[in-house]
């Protein structure tokens, strides 16, 4: 049987008449890059890949490069903007001291990362200490607290785009762990109490903040001075979130990946535990092929993207169909009419629940039962309060037990069964490797499954067959092979980097 590598990867709500799947596709991020630009960005050094010493301000900007070069070829729809603060000249909507916004050439302050805007973006260094220019952090006597403005700023430019099913995030990069460190008293309590104040603001307008700490050689970003507050860390928290110096600044490329390639949720699952017990999951593809962006079909004249818009035409009078379009089935010489609400109800198999069914040994699941990639399940209390609290019992008793949940999962066209695997949390220094939660596996039905040894049961048949010696050699190869580190992210799709030479040679040209 040859699988469709299109059907292997695609999940059960990818249907382009679901609604779910519609708003999916429409999720786009905005991000605001926010660098800090005081001195000390300029004075504190380290070591990059070739053991060259860097600062810390070219370390920021060579991550944002190459998230931008990703986001470019993943993400095209995503719209970013790049603001640093602590500067000595100032550049934005609010007219505020001490930060500036990059306008890059016909653009707006948000804008679509594109070719153009990396180009122009990679000679920022050079360009920054005579255009722009550097001052020190909040300082005693000073009441400018430029870390709040950047904030108000970066919150301004993602409230201008009102967009439906939109992601908003600002990603700030400092190694000033406590920027009102040189203050004292009442003026130091009132100018923290309303940066947090600020930060809160955006994220109760649904804007996250994310963290990039630099750390100098000598010390360590202590995250817990003020930064555990504006981000809401508590605990253990504190503790996961800082790793040593050396490990954040090797690992800061991936971390920002990490950030940018934001763990969009597939769907959202009802998991119906027993009749009246149900919780709420989040779904989420760990691994999925990296494709060509969708066409965009553009107006000869203005290059302006072009609006798409279908329209049905009678074949018998040529008058536009105004009603919603309806199917028929020929049945005993009449034609039988469904709307599509109703052809929707009977290709229902169910209501899209994962139901329990019980529980089976760990050992009763064999490696070829896994059909196609798996799903990650993690639980979700937005809309059923509780959910966390009971999948937690229910993981840590799976666990201890060494049990995994036999489910079946429901849709409009692929009923299945499924296998729940619970995954343990693994913490290192560096931070978290494993999140705890379940692993959802789909189960092959009988007629799935192919017995290879059929075409070599009869001896004398014209199958191939390997010698004693060529079984022995392929064993001792298998052997040899050793993937105790593997990952799939140490390839990349060959496809995409060519893309993207090709872009950069284009608007090099």
């Amino acid at each position: 049987m040859e699988l469709d590598p299109d059907e292997v990867f695609r999940d059960d709500g990818d249907d382009p008449e679901n609604e779910a799947y519609q708003e999916r596709e429409a999720t786009k991020d905005l991000v605001v890059y926010l660098v800090d630009a005081s001195p000390r960005m300029f004075s504190s050094t380290c070591k990059n890949e070739d053991q060259e010493e860097v600062t810390h301000f070219h370390v920021a900007v060579s991550c944002i490069s190459q998230a931008l070069k990703t986001q470019i070829i993943n993400r095209s729809s995503d719209e970013v903007a790049i603001c640093f603060f602590n500067t000595r000249e100032k550049r934005n909507l609010q007219d505020l001291p001490g930060v500036y916004v990059l306008k890059f050439t016909g653009s707006e302050y948000l804008d679509l990362p594109t070719a153009k805007l990396i180009k122009e973006f990679d000679q920022i260094e050079e360009m920054f200490m005579k255009d722009i220019g550097s001052q020190h952090c909040i300082v005693s006597g000073s009441r400018e607290n430029s870390i709040y403005n950047a904030l108000w700023v970066a919150q301004a430019l993602l409230r201008k785009r009102s967009v439906k099913s939109v992601d908003k995030r600002i990603l700030l990069f400092t190694n000033e762990d406590d920027p009102f460190g040189r203050l004292k008293g009442a003026i130091k309590l009132d100018m923290t109490r309303t940066t947090l104040q600020r930060a809160k603001d955006a994220q109760d307008l649904g804007i996250s903040i994310e963290l990039l700490p630099l750390s100098r050689s000598d010390e360590k970003f202590n995250v817990s001075l003020f930064y555990a507050d504006l981000l809401g860390l508590e605990g253990d928290a504190i503790t996961q979130f800082l790793p040593s110096a050396e490990d954040r600044l090797e690992d800061m490329n991936l971390q920002l990946r990490k950030r940018i390639f934001k763990k969009r949720i597939v769907r959202r699952l009802t998991f119906a535990i027993t009749d009246g017990l149900s919780i709420q999951l989040n779904t989420y593809a760990l691994i999925r092929p990296t494709v060509t962006g969708a066409i965009t079909w553009l107006d000869s004249v203005t290059n302006l993207p072009l609006k798409i818009e279908r329209t049905f035409i009678c074949a018998d009078t040529g008058a536009l169909v105004k009603d919603p379009p309806k199917r028929v089935q020929h049945y005993k010489n009449e034609l039988v009419k469904f709307s599509m609400e109703e052809l929707s109800k009977i290709k229902q198999v169910s209501s899209g629940y994962l139901r329990l069914l019980g529980f089976k040994p760990l050992s009763c699941l064999q490696e070829y039962h896994n059909l196609k990639p798996s799903t990650f399940l993690f639980p979700s209390d937005e809309e059923v309060v509780g959910s966390t609290h009971i999948f937690v019992a229910l993981h840590r008793s799976m666990i201890r037990l060494e049990r995994f949940a036999l489910a079946f999962h429901g849709s409009s066209t692929n009923p299945r069964l499924v296998a729940l695997i619970p995954q343990e949390e693994i913490v290192v220094a560096g931070g978290q490797i494993e999140p705890p939660g379940m692993h959802m596996i789909f189960l092959p039905y009988t007629d799935d499954i192919r017995a290879v040894e059929e075409l070599h049961l009869d001896v004398n048949s014209a199958a191939p067959h390997a010698t004693p010696e060529q079984i022995g050699k392929a064993r001792s190869l298998m052997k040899r092979v050793d993937l105790t580190n593997f990952s799939v992210c140490q390839f990349s799709n060959p496809v995409m980097s060519q893309l993207c030479k090709d872009i950069m040679r284009y608007y090099k040209h």
